[in-house]
């Protein structure tokens, strides 16, 4: 018997088939696709033994006269789907969560650039929300209260946004920034952008108290980004007359020694030992003296500075050195700290270690998880979960004993440790023109993003280290470290 007769039910529909047992069963599945519609490739044909395939042996099966069902065709869906290639910019923005971009006015990528480092603080935005007024007559407090605007519909927004509100409330506050030329508004330095801002959210931007909550008598930006230096002043012909001083600082200058290349750290440890000339009662005459300085308060946020510019009597221009500078992605800020501050940090510092051993730990077990899939993952350090009530930041200090006055001391560093969150570079030979591009770490995962005015695309943390300079490609000109989180 070479044919066998069978009934295919389908969408309520009944059809006789004969099943020829000596044809391949190619042959018998295209005759389905005849009476159904079901192409061959997605007919799903059990047999014992598994599916059927185009050259199985139909009489080997041994077959009876049977009745079989065939599903009914998928329905398209509702919402189609929407591939990449058929999607918008904008589509492509929501989809992978891509921030907005800021479009450029006209030479204002050195704005654009600024604002969108700064966004890599996000307390800052939070106190600025805090900010009830709106625009008034101080022009610096304007500044602030156009800074929240723009952030807020940034965060609210995956498209580029025009920030010419915020352009005309800086050109108001600061009228160098409005500075014209021949053909049209003239390109300024970012560095001085970023200094001019952080002067007036200074004494704009409230606060905060050890719980977190709002506090209008103190500065966010005098407890998230000010450091502290003490310094002791020796003079040179007689050791007998010194003195101790304390200054602040909002950035750390970083001056470029001679040479190929060098290393940020290497030039921040130069440039706390210092010579000055000044007048000395003692001797009555000017004489030399040493300052050698050290950091006694460290904020969460440190704002490191390459200075890149100097300025050429020849040409009339501040040239730029484009040499290479390195810069790491990880930042430990306690050799350059009073032995009194290195001494407070030690639990925290010890603290910060042990989280990325642990990292380090669960990074090689799934690694090695998934080269020998014979290791058992019930072998695996498994993470306890919790039913506890998340405690905030300064409750988890005090389990670890970390020194009260850091406790109390809010926006400090407690373990002196940084990681790199932004860096604003400049592209070209001196500070009136070229061009100014922010880089921008990514909260959840350690890649980046590069914010080029409008244009917005991620890149891998790979490609940060590049920014050090030596040639006419983007330079690191600020760095941006944050603080290190502790956890339970």
């Amino acid at each position: 018997m070479t044919s066998i007769p069978i009934i295919i039910k389908w969408a309520g529909k009944k059809y006789d088939v004969e099943v020829d047992v000596t044809q391949p069963a190619s042959v018998f599945k295209q005759k389905l696709h005849e009476l159904t519609g079901v192409p061959a490739e997605r007919q799903k044909i059990l047999i014992k033994g598994g599916m059927l395939k185009d050259d199985t042996d139909l009489s080997t099966l041994k077959l009876k006269p049977m009745m079989g069902t065939a599903g009914e065709l998928p329905k398209e869906p509702a919402k189609k789907t929407l591939f990449e290639e058929d999607m918008t910019e904008e589509q492509l923005a929501e989809a992978y969560k891509v921030p907005s971009g800021l479009v450029n006015l006209g030479n204002t990528c050195y704005m654009n650039a600024t604002l969108q480092c700064m966004r890599a603080i996000p307390e800052l935005q939070e106190q600025l929300n805090t900010i009830t007024d709106s625009i008034g007559t101080d022009a610096h407090k304007n500044l602030a209260i156009s800074l929240r605007d723009l952030y807020q519909k940034l965060s609210n927004s995956s498209n580029a946004f025009t920030p010419l509100v915020f352009l005309q409330t800086l050109r108001a506050a600061f009228p160098q920034f409005a500075e014209r030329g021949a053909h049209g508004f003239l390109q300024q330095d970012a560095e001085e952008c970023w200094g001019q801002l952080v002067t007036s959210l200074k004494d704009c931007t409230p606060g905060r108290t050890i719980e977190g909550q709002t506090d209008t008598s103190k500065s966010f930006v005098d407890q998230y980004l000010k450091g502290e230096f003490t310094s002791e002043v020796v003079c040179d012909e007689d050791p007998e007359d010194k003195t101790t001083t304390t200054e602040s600082f909002l950035k750390l200058p970083v001056n470029i020694s001679s040479g190929i290349s060098t290393y940020m750290l290497s030039e921040i440890e130069n440039s706390l030992t210092q010579q000055i000339e000044k007048f000395s009662d003692k001797l009555n005459k000017q004489a030399m003296y040493t300052k050698k300085s050290k950091i006694s308060r460290l904020p969460s946020y440190i704002t490191i500075n390459f200075i890149r510019f100097q300025w050429k009597q020849t040409e009339q221009i501040r040239a730029k050195i484009l040499k290479r500078v390195k810069f790491p992605l990880e930042l430990d800020m306690t050799p350059y700290c009073t032995p009194e501050l290195q001494e407070k940090l030690k639990i925290g510092k010890a603290k910060i270690k042990e989280i990325q051993d642990k990292e380090l730990e669960k990074k090689k077990r799934e690694k090695a998880i998934k080269e020998n899939p014979l290791i058992s993952k019930d072998e695996d350090v498994k993470e306890e979960k919790s039913n506890k009530v998340q405690k905030k930041q300064y409750e988890i200090y005090r389990d670890l004993k970390i020194d009260n006055s850091l406790i109390e001391d809010v926006g400090a560093n407690v373990t002196g440790q940084y990681d790199l969150v932004a860096v604003l570079t400049h592209m070209g030979r001196n500070a009136d023109s070229g061009h100014y591009i922010g880089w921008v770490r990514q909260e959840t995962t350690d890649n980046w993003w590069k914010f080029d005015d409008d244009k917005v695309t991620a890149i891998t943390s790979e490609d940060i280290p590049k920014l050090e300079g030596g040639g006419d490609w983007h330079t690191a000109y600020i760095c941006l470290y944050k603080a290190k989180e502790l956890k339970e």
